[in-house]
Order: C-alpha cells, then sequence, then structure tokens
C-alpha cells in the first residue's frame, strides 16, 4: 500500500512530550502567581496594586524567570523527549527489522527480546513462535514438493523405458507392455489423487455433517475385504455408534487409508486387524489395530510424515504410494481431531482417531461385529 511520507512516531512522541511538559509549566507558572496574589499583606493596597504601574512592575519580576523556565523546559522536553522516546520504541525497531528479514525469505532469524514482560516483549516472543511455525511449515512444504516430485518422475520414467523398448524393439510382447503401463499408469493416478485429496483436506473446503464412523468402519471393513482375504488377514469391527462433525466422504477416505494400511503391513500369514468405535461424551473415537512385527516407538513417530512407507515394517511390497498415514493426519486435524500412533506390545501397531461429536440427536448403542 502507497502511503504519503509522515512524521516518525519516535518525533511525534518528543513533541507529544515537549508539549505536554510546557503545559504543566505554564500552568505550574500560573498556580504560583495566583499563590503570591493570595499573600499579599494586608497593608497593601490592593487597589494600588491592581493599577498598571504596579502590575507592570510586579509582572516585570515575575515574567523574566518564568520565561527562562519555560525555555528551559522547552528545551529539556526535546532532548528528553527523543532520547526517552528513542529507548521506548528500541524494541520496536527490532521487530521491524526481523519483519524485513523474514519478508526477504529470511526465516531463521529470531529476535529474542531480552528484558521483562511487556507489551514489547509479548510481541516480540509472539513473532519469534510464528516464525518458527512458519519456517517448520515452509521446510515441509519444500521437502513435500520435492518428494512429490521423485515420486510423479518415478512412474513417468517408467513408461519412457517401456515405450522405449517398444519402439526399439517391435516384436516385443504388445500384451505385457500393456499390462505394465497400466500398472504404471494406475499408480500415477493414485498418487495424483492422493495429492489431490492432501490439498482439499488442508484447505478444509468441505461441509461438517452428522457421519456415524461406525458405518464408516463397516464401508471400508466391507470394500477392503477381497484385499484382506489375499493377505490371509482376518478383519473384526465392533464398537459404539459414533456420530462425529465432517465430510463423509472425507472421513471415509481416512478409514479406508486405515484399515489399508493395516491389512498391507500386517503378518505374512494369518494376520489379524480390529477396528472398533468408541462413543465418549464429547468425541468419537475410531481405532484400528493390526498384528505384525515388532516397532520402535522413533520409526512410529515417523509413519505420518508423507511418502515414509516404514521401509522395517512387514509386506513392504505393498508400500502404495507412501501418503496413506500422511492423508489420515492431514484429515483428522481438517477435522479439528487428534491421531495417536502406538507400537503394540505384541507386534503391529495401534492407530487412534479421536474426533468432535456431531451435535446430540438420540443415541444408543449397537454392536457392529464383523
Amino acid at each position: 500500500m502507497d502511503r504519503r511520507p509522515g512524521l516518525s512516531v519516535r518525533l511525534r512522541l518528543t513533541l507529544s512530550y515537549a508539549g505536554f511538559l510546557m503545559v504543566a509549566g505554564v500552568l505550574l507558572l500560573a498556580a504560583v502567581w495566583l499563590f503570591m496574589l493570595s499573600y499579599v499583606p494586608d497593608d497593601w493596597d490592593r487597589r494600588m496594586l491592581n493599577s498598571n504601574p504596579n502590575r507592570q512592575l510586579l509582572l516585570g519580576v515575575f515574567a523574566t524567570p518564568a520565561l527562562v523556565i519555560l525555555a528551559f523546559l522547552l528545551v529539556l522536553g526535546l532532548l528528553g523527549g527523543w532520547v526517552l522516546a528513542g529507548r521506548m520504541l528500541a524494541p520496536l525497531n527490532r521487530i521491524t527489522e526481523a519483519t524485513r528479514k523474514a519478508t526477504g525469505g529470511t526465516l531463521s532469524h529470531r529476535i529474542r527480546l531480552p528484558g521483562r514482560r511487556d507489551e514489547f516483549r509479548e510481541l516480540a516472543d509472539a513473532f519469534d513462535t510464528m516464525l518458527g511455525r512458519l519456517e517448520t511449515h515452509v521446510a515441509e512444504q519444500r521437502r513435500f514438493a520435492a518428494n512429490a516430485s521423485h515420486e510423479l518422475r518415478t512412474p513417468l520414467a517408467v513408461s519412457k523405458a517401456l515405450l522405449d523398448v517398444a519402439h526399439t524393439d517391435p516384436h516385443h510382447d504388445t500384451g505385457e507392455l500393456v499390462a505394465r503401463l497400466r500398472t504404471v499408469n494406475t499408480r500415477a493416478i493414485d498418487l495424483t489423487e492422493a495429492l489431490l485429496l492432501l490439498s482439499r483436506a488442508e484447505q478444509r473446503s468441505f461441509t461438517r455433517e452428522r457421519v456415524d464412523l461406525s458405518l464408516m468402519a463397516e464401508e471400508a471393513a466391507e470394500t477392503l475385504l477381497p484385499l484382506a482375504e489375499r493377505h490371509g488377514v482376518t478383519l473384526e469391527t465392533g464398537g459404539d455408534i459414533a456420530p462425529a462433525a465432517g465430510s463423509p466422504a472425507l472421513l471415509l477416505q481416512l478409514t479406508t487409508n486405515l484399515v489399508h494400511n493395516a491389512i498391507v503391513h500386517n503378518l505374512p500369514e494369518r494376520g489379524t486387524v480390529w477396528i472398533t468405535t468408541t462413543a465418549r461424551p464429547t468425541t468419537m473415537v475410531l481405532t484400528v489395530e493390526n498384528t505384525g512385527e515388532q516397532l520402535t516407538p522413533e520409526l512410529v513417530a515417523t509413519l505420518t510424515e508423507p511418502f515414509r512407507r516404514g521401509t522395517e515394517r512387514v509386506r513392504t511390497d505393498h508400500g502404495g504410494v507412501g501418503l496413506g498415514l500422511a492423508i489420515v493426519k492431514t484429515l483428522t486435524d481438517a477435522h479439528d481431531g487428534t491421531l495417536t500412533l502406538t507400537p503394540r506390545a505384541a507386534g503391529g501397531i495401534r492407530i487412534t482417531v479421536e474426533l468432535p461429536a456431531a451435535a446430540p440427536r438420540g443415541g444408543g448403542r449397537r454392536a457392529i461385529d464383523g
């Protein structure tokens, strides 16, 4: 925004301080003058005092010191006001300098204003906190963009290689080539859709409705039952009616991602996935547990990062696009919920999603054992 130049805050504070000091000086001298008049000796003829020559004589005696005092107060007010205003505005100058650096792209700079807490210190601390979060967010976005570019480049590079083979070898089996191209293309589409879903969830561009998490669990289990059978995994569902506030499509995607992750990262055979819902007074909880190998808390803490597939886990041949749990975390945050990942003592992982409850409209309890 273009603005016309004006007086600096320091100069305005200086003039205000000097003006206030001058007004206070004038009032003080007026009070002294009235005080002098009130203590005139009784044997004085007040009519003579109020006569023009005598009054001029008294004013002449009083005016010279008064003018000297006012001049001194003016100089003192200007110099003192300038110094005091500079000291008072010094923290604001540091905050302004940090803002300019942040605008130029330097997010690592911090103000770290010393001294006891006051309005300027609180402003500086809040600005430092904002810079820290902004720096973390920018770093995450850059890392995500780099990973996404790498992931999207892989299927394109594979497609190009397959097409080059077909071009140089016309007698190559076209059926096999088409099948491999179809697989690679499907993977690229899945990745693109996952990225679009992440973007939509982060923008929170959805309408909140009453969604029963138990129905989402049933639908996800039914949809993924063929995949579970191919992997030799048993699905078990149960729990309460759990009406939460959110988007039905996004919460179904969240539940499906959790169940899919629990299936493909399971034991090689005879694995189990438990899907349960719990109703609490103010929140609704969806819990997905699975069997599997022992996981460390350090590894579990990284599984919600984009493109993190948990290479130490079982069934890495079905790693997907690496955005399953990242999407779950983003969708949970978009619904003002809490996501918790905990390694199971017997192996595998326990994932809990706690979402705000929907407005009460009657309820009950229903078993959904599958």
